[in-house]
């Protein structure tokens, strides 16, 4: 069997594109909104109107991840990935349904001054109909994704099977290293976009607890990055210290949880605490099983870990050298890489590089 480069079929191609439309659609949806009430409220910097710059800014970073996430998994040939990618997507649609209540909130039941229109609950009728259009589009795309997933499932499983090989011990071993480095993916956006949102929202109010919500952001990223490098390397030091600030993280997020609704700073958080409580709650339980997992991969280290994940790059580097080596031999090698059925020269005749990952 050929394998076909990247994008090189039209379920890769879909899946780029669905992902495209999607993100474009989505962040003008949520642009639209932002522009009118920004453009129509005065004294649109208090707390109570913060919640559409918040829905804003974490769906244009949505919208880069989602991005990178696509174009991640493809490359890897990681059905994993894909598949985080539709709970991502699910999330993102119970979040964008939570933010149609609260701009509400924030625009029809408080009593604000506008420019255009005569009050705030003519201005959210404006904006109501580009909030609801969100969730729509990205359950759309979420069925395009399942559809698209399905169909990859069968085009990128064969090629996991020649890299790890037949040893169900060694592919069982090297799906939790794929299962761990996936959710520290997934880790980084909602690292990012519970701390993006909480910097918008705290400017105004107490200054230690803003460096603090900063000074956060650096510290939980490092520590993402470090599991990442000691489960590939199997430095069990970094590994222990990183699930423990992992633990420190998880108890961040708690705190901040019981501060949107108790204390004297509630009410900064009146029109976003119901978005902003599924977000952190959310990310707690991604931090969760991400410890969990990061357990359990810490119990393969010097039984296997290692080996499995650098005996599938040796390998990928191994196919990827013939490859490219027969397509260099006399410039027949692409026509007969086309070729189905000519026998194991033609199956190894197109570049396989570095695209593969366990399913």
């Amino acid at each position: 069997m050929v394998i076909d480069p990247f994008l090189g079929t039209r379920v890769q191609k879909f899946f780029l594109a669905t992902v495209l439309v999607e993100c474009i659609l989505v962040i003008v949806m949520v642009g639209l909104s932002f522009g009118f009430v920004q453009a129509d409220v005065l004294y649109n910097t208090l707390s109570a109107y913060k919640t559409l710059p918040c829905y804003f800014a974490l769906f244009v970073l949505a919208g880069v991840f989602t991005l990178y996430i696509t174009l991640d998994a493809l490359w890897n040939r990681n059905i994993i990935q894909l598949f985080g990618l539709i709970i991502f997507s699910c999330g993102l649609c119970v979040f964008a349904g939570i933010q149609v209540r609260e701009v509400h909130l924030a625009l029809a039941v408080t009593n604000c001054d506008t420019v255009h229109v005569a009050t705030c609950a003519d201005l959210f009728n404006i904006v109501e109909r580009f909030l609801i259009v969100v969730p729509i589009i990205i359950g759309l795309a979420i069925a395009g994704y399942a559809w698209c997933t399905m169909k990859l499932f069968g085009e990128f499983g064969w090629v996991v099977f020649r890299v790890i090989g037949a040893d169900p011990r060694m592919k069982h071993i090297y799906r939790f290293y794929e299962v761990f480095v996936c959710l520290l993916k997934f880790d980084y956006f909602a690292v990012l976009g519970l701390t993006l949102q909480l910097v918008i929202l705290v400017t105004a109010s107490d200054e230690a607890e803003h460096a603090l919500t900063i000074a956060a952001i650096p510290i939980v990223l490092v520590v993402l990055v470090g599991c990442g490098w000691a489960i590939k390397h199997e430095i069990k030091s970094i590994m222990l210290f990183s699930l423990a600030l992992m633990l420190a993280a998880m108890a961040f997020m708690l705190y901040k949880v019981t501060r949107f609704w108790i204390g004297p700073r509630a009410s900064d958080y009146s029109s976003t605490r119901g978005g902003l409580t599924f977000f952190a709650i959310v990310s707690f339980l991604m931090l969760g099983a991400t410890f969990c997992i990061g357990i359990r991969c810490l119990s393969f280290f010097g039984r296997g870990l290692k080996e499995a994940h650098r005996g599938a790059g040796e390998r990928r580097r191994g196919m990827s050298r013939r490859q490219s080596e027969r397509g260099a031999g006399d410039g027949e090698g692409k026509a007969e890489a086309g070729l189905a059925g000519e026998g194991k020269e033609q199956q190894l005749g197109v570049p396989l590089e570095q695209r593969m990952s366990i399913d």
